[in-house]
């Protein structure tokens, strides 16, 4: 029955299924695997020891370094609550601020001070995930949310999982011990059609599809074969894990009301780009919007807990920007009298796409994890 479903939509032309060794235009440049680790030992807890590198490649006291990645565009209200609850074996933190105009950024630096930031220009969340996953020194690589709707006191299911064997680990709300406090009717009806789409397309048991809360080993991100820049990056990171032969398990998860603000989701609009994705014609971009590189860039401390306004946010970014990312070299001008003082200056890493993200700088997402102090 399944095959056929999938023989009849494939004579149609409306299902191109996927194969293995698909174009690469969505890996991230030059990313180097991590080396294979030593057997875990989930009965020992990492150092605590302040000597320790937290952000080291190796594994500590026989565990899997694990960092977080988490976009955020303007989230000061709920990111605290979400810092707060990460477990203390959490290796690293990667930001990826899509330019906030509050104090996203600053309070990150206040609540984390080894948090590793980088600046997305590219609109969406996948854009943001793909940045973050460039960013990443871990062994383990965990992708949750900034509003506060996926738990992190959660995450210790998903490393025990990967430590346990799997290859990719994805939260379901479907699961004995799941659920949802933010399923409207709608959400809830479009994402059981993706579940069981998939599953007849894909021949797979999934009991949830369209969710934010996943891990994975980072050595495997560029099997993944990621490119999506909105919501469908969730669809895509699953259905890339089915391509490369992963081994992908199903944890509880439930997913909490968000503390703050409002979704960025659009029911009908990033419906149909999962709907694409699902079959295999999802949007087909030149390799300059899709390849970049992570370059460093020095960004100013101002003097004040007070964050520039919104327009000088924006013209302190467009000069760091004409400068070809030099850095920033002075405060910024303002029309009235009044001058914002800076302290010093911060490393913080920024995508960048086209032309300029083939040069040879020394400075590619590759090398950026070999960089960082």
């Amino acid at each position: 029955m399944l095959r056929a479903c999938r023989a009849a939509l494939q004579s149609l032309g409306l299902f191109e299924p996927l194969t293995a060794g698909a174009s690469g235009a969505g890996q991230i440049d030059a990313r180097a695997a991590a080396p294979a680790g030593a057997a875990p030992d989930r009965r020992r807890q990492p150092s605590k020891d302040a000597s320790v590198d937290r952000r080291a490649f190796s594994l500590i006291d026989g565990r899997p370094t694990v960092s977080v990645i988490i976009p955020t565009l303007n989230e000061v209200q709920s990111l605290p609550w979400v810092i707060e609850n990460l477990p203390e074996w959490v290796s690293e933190l990667v930001i990826v601020d899509g330019l906030s105009t509050d104090r996203t950024e600053h309070l990150a630096r206040k609540l984390r001070p080894d948090v590793v930031v980088v600046h997305q220009h590219q609109r969406g969340k996948g854009a943001a995930l793909r940045a973050g996953f460039a960013a990443a020194h871990g062994d383990i690589i965990v992708m949750i949310d900034a509003d506060g709707s996926t738990d992190p006191r959660e995450m210790d299911r998903f490393v025990e999982a990967l430590e346990d064997g799997a290859d990719f680990v994805k939260g379901s709300r479907h699961m004995r011990g799941g659920g949802s406090a933010d399923f409207t009717l709608l959400r809830a009806a479009g994402n059981k059609l993706f579940v069981l789409m998939a599953n007849v397309l894909y021949g797979s048991r999934f009991s949830d599809l369209c969710y934010g809360y996943c891990a994975f080993w980072r050595r495997n991100v560029d099997a993944l074969n990621l490119s999506a820049d909105g919501f469908e990056i969730e669809t895509q990171l699953v259905l890339g894990a089915l391509n490369a032969g992963l081994e992908i398990r199903e944890v509880p998860s439930y997913e909490l009301a968000r503390r703050a603000g409002t979704s960025n989701l659009h029911a009908m609009r990033d419906g149909l780009r999962v709907l694409r994705t699902m079959l295999g014609r999802d949007e087909r971009r030149p390799e300059e919007a899709v390849h970049f590189t992570l370059r460093k860039v020095q960004l100013p401390v101002w003097s004040t807990d007070a964050v520039p306004a919104e327009g000088e946010r924006r013209s302190v970014d467009r000069r760091i920007m004409s400068r070809d990312l030099a850095g920033y070299i002075g405060p910024e001008r303002r029309k009235n009298p009044e001058r914002r003082e800076t302290v010093g200056t911060v490393v913080a890493y920024r995508a960048v796409y086209g032309r300029s993200a083939g040069e040879p700088d020394g400075s590619s997402a590759g090398r950026r994890s070999r960089e960082a102090a």
